[in-house]
């Protein structure tokens, strides 16, 4: 699909300065299945989890795939959840290269990678769009299943800046190369948030990377036979802000997300 609310240098949409673009362009998402994360309050959890949904492609389908969505107009090929299927994504990319595409590839992942994977990807991908949810391995377990997040993801986002660099745009604004990081604040945990932020500043310089600081939590998918009674809220103003400003503290620029998003109205259905 033709993607629209991805940040705007991803998608090229919801922001002034691509007023004088298309509507009819996007990011040209690819959603992959069976996510390696568990994450309670997934919002993509029909598609990302569901063992029944989806398609089977070839790499030569998935090329043809790619191919037909730049022909639509997008500006990127937008690869969410894409981990576990990185061997077929790089044998497509190469072929779709051979078929004539043209566009950057976006590696749009939860952050709960393999650093030697990531190095296996320096000549297939040009953006990560990357996930950096938990400083806790407790919480990380508890909200995702995933103890060991925070170590695969720290060393997975050294790699992804060595092999993409500092972002590059081109004239219009949109992103050619280089480093999202996105991190959603959870209700109840704004101290993690910012311990999450320091290790990434101590990681990377905050100045060459691209910081995507999310406000759209929304409880309305989280598990009904479940306690999580400290993320059954939207966070607050107070806990978004304190947040935003400690990441402004830090030296990090991107993205700043209004608290107007959360809401499952901005959720596809698939």
């Amino acid at each position: 699909m033709l993607h629209h609310w991805e940040e705007p240098p991803i998608s090229g949409y919801n922001s002034d300065i691509y007023a004088d673009m298309t509507k009819e362009r996007g990011s040209g998402a690819i959603f992959f299945t069976h996510c390696p994360l568990g994450c309670v309050y997934c919002q993509n959890s029909k598609i990302s989890r569901t063992k029944s949904s989806g398609k089977v492609y070839s790499p030569s389908e998935l090329a043809r795939a790619m191919t037909e969505l730049e022909e639509r107009g997008a500006y990127n090929i937008n690869l969410v959840s894409p981990t576990q299927y990185s061997d077929g994504i790089r044998e497509a990319v190469k072929e779709a290269k051979k078929l004539g595409l043209t566009i950057p590839i976006v590696y749009n992942t939860g952050g709960y990678e393999l650093s030697e994977i990531i190095r296996e990807l320096r000549d297939t991908v040009d953006i990560y769009l990357t996930d950096f949810k938990y400083f806790s391995p407790d919480l990380a377990k508890r909200l995702s299943n995933a103890a060991d997040y925070p170590k695969y993801a720290a060393e997975a986002l050294k790699v992804m800046f060595e092999n993409a660099g500092e972002p590059r745009f081109d004239e219009h604004g949109m992103l050619l190369g280089g480093v999202i990081v996105r991190h959603l604040v959870l209700p109840s945990h704004k101290d993690d948030s910012m311990a999450v932020l320091d290790t990434i500043a101590k990681i990377l310089p905050p100045d060459k990377i691209l910081l995507s600081l999310m406000a759209q939590y929304t409880p309305d998918f989280l598990p009904d036979n479940a306690d999580f009674h400290e993320i059954r809220r939207k966070i607050t103003t107070y806990e978004y802000e304190k947040v935003r400003d400690y990441a402004v503290k830090l030296g990090f620029d991107g993205f700043m997300q209004e608290r107007a998003s959360a809401t499952k109205r901005f959720t596809p259905d698939f």
